[in-house]
């Protein structure tokens, strides 16, 4: 297939980028702001608060990750299909600086949030105490710290090498961001697991799993496609991005999506089973409280809502195609996911019955919409493609088989 010409295609988000993010910011503040002034008034229970801004502040920094380990990886494995979509992903991992500050809340309420931090609970647990060395307050803030400067540093590197690169062309840029690509997996491996274990897995610190790391790991591309999806279809609603990106890179991102989704099941399953099978209490806590109180409502939504419904929906060619369909079905799995983070945290603070407070869903609206504003801010003036990627060509000519 012969590459299409993009020089009458609409490469800038242009004044679009000043009214997205008034229109997103008006709208962040006024959710955050919903969202802290219920907190305030709920001076008996701070933990609903804490436990919903736990919520979103993870749920916004899962698209971060997603994007951050996709473009690690197309570097790593020197891929040409993705380099039309990856300045978006370049964009969302860049917006990891408004997570951290997002994030920086959850240091205020971790003896709100974890019961490990409370000595009289660890003096009663063998468990706990055995862990306490690697849960406790100061060592938690260390690394709480330590993954944002890593997460950080790793979108910058690659959002500055790939933006100089559309001024100068210089290939060195490329050359260098596959160099380091390999040490960028280790450390983001090694930073998402750690960072799941700490923010959510400690929320039941006698449970533990193995796995979980790679649980949030799938989820989190999972989010990071259907966003991205969202966003290119968008742009191009907005007469953006027409030329350069194709149903055959809407097909390539569909089937990631869809395959992340199955991946995420698998993982799902697999802890479950395996849980389940070995029938030791300290594990099988996690399962008994989110199957049963109302949960196990929440538990069957996301068996069917996050697997079986978009497997179904997303296992032909067609609706991989079709870019209305696919962003339909991307929006879908965004809710899902949210769903997802809902169901590991909340749990935690109500495992007798099913809880949702409404400030779950103000600073939901609250953080999503900065987030949007930040990616807009971000993005305002740049290209939305790496127009002088040595690869761009192919992915331009990009057909798939």
């Amino acid at each position: 297939m012969r590459a299409p010409d993009i020089s009458h295609d609409n490469l800038h988000l242009g004044p679009l980028a000043a009214k997205i993010m008034v229109f997103a910011g008006v709208l962040g503040v006024l959710g955050l702001g919903a969202g802290i002034a219920q907190g305030l008034m709920m001076e008996s229970d701070p933990a609903v608060f804490f436990h919903g801004w736990l919520i979103n502040s993870f749920y916004v920094l899962t698209l971060v990750l997603g994007a951050l380990i996709f473009v690690i990886i197309q570097h790593l494995t020197r891929a040409g299909w993705s380099v039309v979509v990856r300045r978006m992903a370049e964009g969302i991992a860049m917006v990891a600086p408004l997570v951290a500050l997002l994030a920086l809340p959850l240091l205020l309420g971790v003896s709100t949030l974890y019961e490990w931090s409370h000595a009289d609970v660890v003096a009663h647990s063998p468990l706990l105490q055995a862990k306490s060395g690697y849960l406790h307050g100061g060592f938690f803030m260390i690394r709480f710290v330590v993954y944002f400067l890593v997460w950080i540093g790793l979108a910058f590197f690659f959002f500055r090498r790939s933006t100089a690169q559309d001024v100068s062309g210089d290939v060195v840029h490329t050359h260098a961001m596959q160099r380091f690509a390999a040490p960028g997996v280790v450390l983001f491996g090694l930073t998402i697991t750690f960072a799941s274990f700490d923010l959510l897995m400690s929320l039941h610190p006698e449970w533990y799993s193995t796995i979980f790391g790679v649980y949030i790991f799938a989820g989190s591309f999972v989010a990071f496609f259907a966003f991205a999806i969202l966003c290119i279809r968008l742009l191009q609603a907005t007469g953006r991005v027409r030329i350069a990106i194709t149903p055959e890179h809407y097909h390539d991102m569909g089937k990631l999506m869809f395959g992340f989704t199955v991946f995420w099941a698998y993982i799902a399953f697999s802890q479950f089973m395996l849980i389940w099978y070995a029938n030791i209490p300290e594990e099988t806590i996690f399962f008994r409280v989110r199957s049963e109180g109302g949960w196990e409502w929440v538990s069957l939504l996301l068996l069917f809502g996050h697997f079986v419904l978009p497997f179904v929906a997303l296992i032909s060619r067609h609706p991989k195609r079709r870019p209305t369909v696919l962003a339909i079905a991307a929006a879908w799995m965004l809710l899902m996911h949210w769903v997802d983070i809902f169901w590991l945290v909340k749990p935690a603070l109500s495992p007798e019955a099913f809880s949702f407070s409404l400030v779950d869903a103000t600073l939901g609206l609250g953080m999503v919409s900065l987030f949007v504003a930040a990616l807009a801010f971000v993005l305002r003036r740049h290209p939305l493609i790496p127009v002088k990627d040595p690869r761009l060509a192919e992915s331009l000519a990009f057909e798939n088989v």
